[in-house]
Formats: C-alpha cells, structure tokens, sequence
C-alpha cells in the first residue's frame, strides 16, 4: 500500500479527480492510501459474505449490502471503500444516494498483502471514531475474522462461528466460518 507523502493533504474531492487506473484510492485524515486491484479469492471471499448478507437483511428489512468500489465519505478528508458494507434502510427502503449513507451498521475487509497494515490500524481506527458498530477484518490466510467494536482495545477473534445482531429485536445472523473459510479458500 503506497501512501502519499505527509506533506500533502488529500481530500475526498481530490481523490474523485484521480484516474480510473485499476487502484484503489482513499483518504483517511488527509492520507492518501493506494492499493492495487484484489486477487481473485479475495472477491470470492467478498462476494460470498455479500451473499450471506443479503440472504440475512432482505426479508428482516434491516439494512443493504454493498460491495465496492463504493466510496463512504465521513468528512472532506475522510473518504474509504470498504471491501464490503451495511447501510441502514431509510424510511424502510435502501438509500437511493451515496450522499445518504452517512453511518455505516457493518464495515468489513478482506486482507490482501497491501491492505493488511492499513486495515487493521488506519482504517480500524477510523471506523471505530465513526462509531460504525462492527467492523470485520477477514484475514483469508490464517482464517479467522478480527470483530472490531467501537470501544475495543482488541479484536475478538472468531474461527468457528461469527453471530452478528444488527437489531436486537430480530434473529442474528450466525456465520459458520469453518465452511466459509473451506468454501473460499479451499475451492
């Protein structure tokens, strides 16, 4: 992950104006992060939890999942694209604009070589300032997920089974993780 000089400070402007070149860029207070285009199991991985969560908020009218590249800006110099988030429904319905995703319920990224020291001290941060309630780090390798919550000086990790209750009022949603890890990485 190549991060810009600290001279220069970058704003989410900035970063729209950046060409449409295959990487990934962001913003965290003024930092520019760049990362290349993710491997294949990577968006296997990413598409596979979009699945589940999908399955799981539909019918219970909690949330939307999204997949990027889709960028979430919390202030002008703070821009991500999470591998994968939950919006909350507004009025019932899904957010019909990115300008009406101002909180996230669920943040999640799937490691990568170049992403792994951004992921788990940048953007952690970052998320856990923005009070996003959950915010999943999926590392493919050792196969296990880092549950970040907002007040955590460390991750739960989870290698079994990962529960997550959006709502109190509803069933959780329980993630067999030995399956998942099976599925995507041993596919």
């Amino acid at each position: 992950m190549l991060m810009a000089s600290a001279s220069t400070r970058w704003t989410a402007a900035q970063i729209r104006e950046l060409p449409d070149d295959g990487q990934r860029y962001e913003v965290v207070d003024g930092s520019l992060l760049v990362t290349p285009a993710p491997s294949w199991k990577h968006q296997d991985a990413v598409m596979t939890l979009w699945h589940l969560l999908q399955a799981y908020l539909r019918p219970r009218n909690i949330g939307h999942p999204i997949v990027a590249p889709a960028d979430v800006e919390f202030a002008a110099d703070r821009l991500v694209e999470p591998d994968l988030f939950v919006v909350p429904l507004i009025n019932g319905r899904k957010p019909r604009t990115w300008a009406d995703c101002k909180q996230l319920l669920l943040a999640i990224e799937v490691l990568s070589p170049s992403t792994a020291r951004a992921d788990r001290d940048v953007k952690r941060r970052l998320y856990q300032h923005e009070r996003v309630p959950e915010y999943w780090i999926v590392d493919l390798d050792a196969r296990i997920v880092e549950r970040w919550r907002p007040a955590d000086d460390r991750p739960e990790i989870l290698s079994t089974r990962l529960i997550w209750r959006p709502d109190t009022d509803q069933t959780p949603l329980a993630i067999d993780l030995e399956h998942f890890f099976a599925e995507v990485c041993d596919a």
